[in-house]
């Protein structure tokens, strides 16, 4: 740090003391994490001499020609400089006195993109909380786990199946959301990252949304009513949604000549200052959808809550996914093999499938046959599960067709205009076989059974997804092998429901989910809470 520096300290902050990036400045001051001490040293001996500029821009410039990246946080009115004359000083210390830079602090602890209802309904408040928590040594990690264990008691006043235990649950969620909130501007507040946090923040979104959809079951098994069912139902179309989102997006987000008249439509609409808002809002993000469910919660019962779920996150569904298919038809991008690899691993393609990097043959032309594969098998395989019987053995044979479509599906790179809805489709495919089978079982803790293990294998997909936006890459391939793959459990399940007694069918699935939980848990914590994980915060608008 240049000794003349003048400037706010939280300009300093963001240079000094961010960990996401190996490098860091601003002007007159640099900093560097230990994976570019090397550059640092390098640019150092460099600078040795003589030169115009204070010594920190120098050591950045020359980090920054050597190769590392340097991140140059953008400012806003915040000031950084290092004045070269008096005049020019007192010009500094004059703009920093017209900032107020606790208020820029504030401000810029919330995200850029938010939902409605967490932008003004949620955002006004909960930055002070944050900064409430930051002046108690809180960490956005104690704050996130506060924030899970007020759902996971949300969920256990709603499995109570009582009124009172409904309205309180709808009142302990909205809490839940507000320190969810939180947990994020503390992070943005006072720059405290970690990749810890990262894994929390995560995956205890979903981990709260689906406790609370199993506490809702349990609340109306109580009264007699079984909507387990409906709650695993909503679950997969979550998740289903989610992974059109992160397929489109790793496909998309560094592909060349990426752009369509159907873009070029929306950017025109987002100047439209309304309509920002009603687009955001209709495709029920979390915090609207949160909210209504809280509402719903303690005003109706467990069945209407899923029907408005379900119907409403439907729309969104195929609102979102209607647009990205028209924008992947209309553009001309040419996807990299960094987008080719990441919708590969997030296929989660097991022993039948090809598990190298994408391969580009010497006449490949992207077109649509993966597509075409994938949608072929997903839907004889769900098409079977929900038109077969329970234990019908050509179950078996059409579980095997899938695994030898879904194989072929992704024996190429994926990189053709459509191949992001390819891991989509085998979501829902398996997902949807296992309700199938459950449903069809009749017998009791059939359904719950299934939930447990599609939450398990969700969780599993969603830890994929978010190594992969960390810059980590997928799992390690021993997992996806040691737990079979998509099309490994697909027709594992299938073989159960065959071979074994219809009572003893939700033992098995109770077995599996546990299995593929410790598995996958296990890898997950070892690999989040360790040196290689990425120090990531999520700043896009949630889901």
């Amino acid at each position: 740090m240049d000794s003349a520096f003048v400037g706010h300290v939280h300009a300093l902050r963001l240079a000094l003391t961010d960990p996401r990036f190996d490098a860091c400045a601003v002007p007159g001051a640099f900093a560097v994490q230990p994976a570019a001490r090397g550059a640092l040293d390098k640019a150092a001996a460099d600078a040795a001499g003589d030169g115009a500029g204070p010594y920190a821009d120098r050591l950045a410039a020359g980090a920054e020609a050597a190769g590392t990246t340097v991140q140059r946080p953008d400012l806003g009115t915040l000031v950084a400089a290092v004045p070269a004359t008096t005049a020019e000083r007192d010009a500094a210390v004059a703009a920093v006195a017209a900032v107020d830079e606790e208020a820029v602090r504030l401000r810029t602890a919330v995200k850029s993109r938010d939902g409605f209802f967490t932008t003004f309904c949620i955002s006004p408040y909960s930055r002070y909380i944050a900064r409430w928590c930051a002046r108690r040594g809180l960490t956005p990690n104690q704050v996130t786990t506060a924030s899970l264990l007020t759902a996971l008691i949300a969920a256990g006043c709603a499995a109570t199946g009582e009124r009172w235990g409904y309205v309180a649950a709808g009142v302990l969620l909205l809490v839940s959301f507000v320190l969810d909130c939180t947990d994020g501007q503390l992070a943005r507040y006072s720059l405290q990252y970690s990749t810890m946090g990262a894994w929390l923040d995560a995956t205890f979104d979903r981990a709260k949304e689906y406790s609370f959809y199993a506490g809702l079951a349990l609340g109306a098994a109580r009264n007699g009513d079984d909507v387990w069912g409906l709650a695993l139902a909503a679950m997969i179309l979550m998740t289903c949604r989610h992974v059109v989102d992160f397929s489109f997006n790793e496909a998309n987000h560094d592909a060349t000549a990426n752009t369509s008249p159907t873009a070029a439509l929306s950017d025109r609409l987002d100047s439209v200052g309304w309509t920002v808002w009603v687009r955001r809002m209709i495709i029920l993000p979390i915090g609207e959808r949160w909210a209504m469910i809280a509402v719903l919660t303690a005003v109706t019962t467990p069945r209407t809550v899923f029907y408005a779920l379900l119907a409403g996150c439907a729309f969104g569904a195929v609102y979102t996914t209607a647009g990205r298919v028209l924008r992947s038809l209309t553009r001309r991008a040419t996807r990299t093999d960094r987008a080719a690899q990441a919708l590969a691993d997030l296929a989660d393609s097991g022993v039948l499938a090809w598990t190298g990097g994408p391969r580009t043959p010497a006449r490949y032309r992207p077109g649509y046959s993966a597509l075409l594969l994938a949608a072929a098998g997903s839907a004889l395989m769900a098409g079977g599960a929900a038109t077969r019987g329970f234990a019908d053995p050509w179950l078996i044979a059409t579980a095997a067709a899938y695994a030898a479509f879904a194989g072929a599906a992704v024996s190429g790179p994926l990189k053709g205009p459509l191949d992001w809805l390819v891991p989509p489709l085998f979501r829902c495919a398996e997902y949807v076989t296992v309700l199938a089978l459950a449903a069809k079982a009749d017998v009791p803790g059939a359904l719950p059974a299934a939930f447990g293990l599609v939450a398990a294998v969700a969780y599993h997909h969603y830890d994929t997804v978010y190594r992969i936006r960390g810059g980590s890459g997928a799992p390690p391939r021993w997992l996806v092998r040691a737990t079979g793959g998509h099309e490994g459990r697909v027709l594992l399940t299938v073989v159960l429901a065959a071979v074994l007694p219809r009572d003893a069918f939700p033992v098995a699935l109770t077995a599996l989910a546990v299995y593929v939980a410790l598995v996958v848990l296990v890898e997950s914590i070892r690999f989040w809470v360790s040196s290689g994980a990425p120090a990531v915060h999520d700043e896009g608008e949630p889901a």
